[in-house]
Formats: structure tokens, sequence, C-alpha cells
């Protein structure tokens, strides 16, 4: 323990809040979707998985990380348009459990695609050239690219949060998420409104792959675990909440982040246990208005 110096603790946490960063973005996406549309996004790590192998695909074919941080997450959210369109949309109104099991079917057709044109080892990523190197924080130095996965998140959730509270089409799904049949009295096609939505969360989810992508293995099966981190977000934030979303993807990032370094065996159960303790005390979580969007 005499190794553990406050300078090596504050950048570990600074670790955490990078980590965590991931982690609401993936969260967000999820709690947008069961928000809206009550529908437990089992799919979301397979579209998470998408973005990444996108992000270094169009990367590595034209060398510009910035165009690969736009294309790729439009395409996710193009496939996810599609899935909702055609799969997930017969299914409204049936009860939660068969769009669960349709998107947690459609994340292994998503995988084994993938695997069949990337192959089933994945492909190598590397950080953007302009991204590297290191930042001195004053207590440390620090990956500069982590430092912009947290600001990149950060802009994220502004635009999100100014979309949702500041526009018409914000109002409307805030609207939708709380009562869909006033929305549709009034002369809304909410239907088109969840298509949206769905499409948006999933644009999300691909956008945080590509970011996610420098910092880990991109791999066909890198989306099953991170689908039960992203969860755990979830639960801990609020399902449907997306202050409760951040909020929670921090703190679960420390979490992690923290015991890696003092108990680095515990570190996969920490966030469990987490949210465990969680739901004791909060059985709703942190902002806990499940179907709502907080």
């Amino acid at each position: 323990m005499s190794e553990l110096t406050p300078s090596l603790l504050l950048l570990q946490m600074v670790t955490g809040v990078a980590l965590g960063a991931v982690y609401a973005l993936l969260a967000i996406g999820l709690s947008l979707i069961f928000g809206m549309l009550t529908v437990v996004n089992f799919a979301h790590g397979a579209f998470f998985m998408v973005g990444a192998f996108l992000g270094v695909y169009f990367l590595g074919l034209t060398g510009n990380f910035w165009l690969s941080l736009v294309v790729a997450p439009l395409i996710t959210g193009v496939i996810g348009l599609l899935a909702e369109r055609f799969l997930v949309r017969p299914l409204y109104g049936r009860g939660i459990d068969y769009p669960l099991l349709l998107t947690f079917g459609l994340s292994y057709v998503l995988i084994d695609v993938v695997r069949a044109i990337f192959g089933i080892e994945g492909l190598p990523s590397s950080t953007p050239a302009a991204l590297r190197g290191a930042v001195n924080l004053g207590f440390g130095h620090f990956p500069l690219y982590r430092l912009f996965l947290i600001g990149a998140t950060a802009l994220v959730v502004l635009a999100l949060w100014l979309f949702l509270e500041k526009t018409r089409y914000g109002l409307i799904i805030r609207a939708g998420s709380r009562d869909a049949e006033i929305v549709r009295v009034l002369g809304v096609d909410i239907t088109k409104v969840w298509w949206l939505v769905f499409g948006l969360g999933t644009a999300i989810a691909g956008l945080s792959g590509v970011l996610a992508a420098p910092t880990r293995a991109v791999n066909p099966e890198m989306g099953i675990p991170v689908l039960a981190e992203s969860f755990v977000v979830t639960v801990v934030g609020g399902m449907g909440s997306l202050p409760g979303a951040v909020v929670a993807g921090v703190l679960v990032g420390v979490v992690f982040s923290m015991t890696a370094l003092l108990a680095p065996e515990f570190a996969e159960m920490s966030i469990f246990v987490l949210m465990a303790l969680v739901l004791l005390v909060r059985p709703q979580g942190f902002f806990g208005k499940a179907g709502a969007l907080g």
C-alpha cells in the first residue's frame, strides 16, 4: 500500500472517468430506446461492436479518423432504423419479452455477419496519430486520447440534452415517453418517432464503439461483456433516465478502475456488487423513473 501515492490514485481515477465515458454513452443509447419504446435492446452491445468495426475499417480505408467518427455511427444508425422498421415494430404491443428475445437473436446475427466479413480474429486498431501522446495534468501524465474520449462524451451529452430540452422534436420525444397515446391523439405519428429514436440510440452505440476501438481489442465478441456492463450502468442510473446514465456511467468506470488498482482480481465483480448495493437501497436506481427520459 505504500506505493499508492496521491498522484497514482488521481491518475487512476481519471482513467476511471474515461472508461465511464464509454459506459455512459452506451447507457444513454439504451435509456433512449427503453425510455421511449420500452424495449430492452439486447442487441445494443452488437451495435457497439459494429460501430467499432466500421470505425476501424473506414480509418484504414481513408486514413481519416474524423471521417470514420461520423460515417461509422451513421451507418450503424441506419442498420438500427432497418432493424426497428422490419423486426422490432411488428412486435409492439405483444409484451416486453418479444422484442427482448428478438434483439437477443439479432445480436448473434450481427456477430456472425461481422465474422463472415472481417474474420473471427477481428481487426487491429490503434490510436489516431493526431491524438497520440500524453498531457501533464499536474499530478502526472495522462494519455491524450483518453482525455479526448472524456471531452467527446461531454459534447455528445450536451448536444443530446439541448436536442431533447430545447427543440420541438425533443419535446415530442419526452412527451411520448410518458404518454404515447396522448401524443398520437394530438396528430403526431408516434411510430415515426419511435423509429427515429431507435436509430438515434443505435447510432450512439456505434459512436461509443468507434471511440472505444483504440482502447480495446476489436473482435466480433467485444460487445458481449460491454452489454452486461452497460445494463449495470442503466440499472444503477435508473431505467430510462439520461442523467442517471451519465452519473452511473462515470461511477461504474471509477469503481472498476480503482478496484483494478487495489484488488485486480475483484475488478470485474466490483461493478455488479455496486449494482446490488444500489438496488438494495434504491431499487429504481439513482434517478429511478422507469419508462421516462428523466
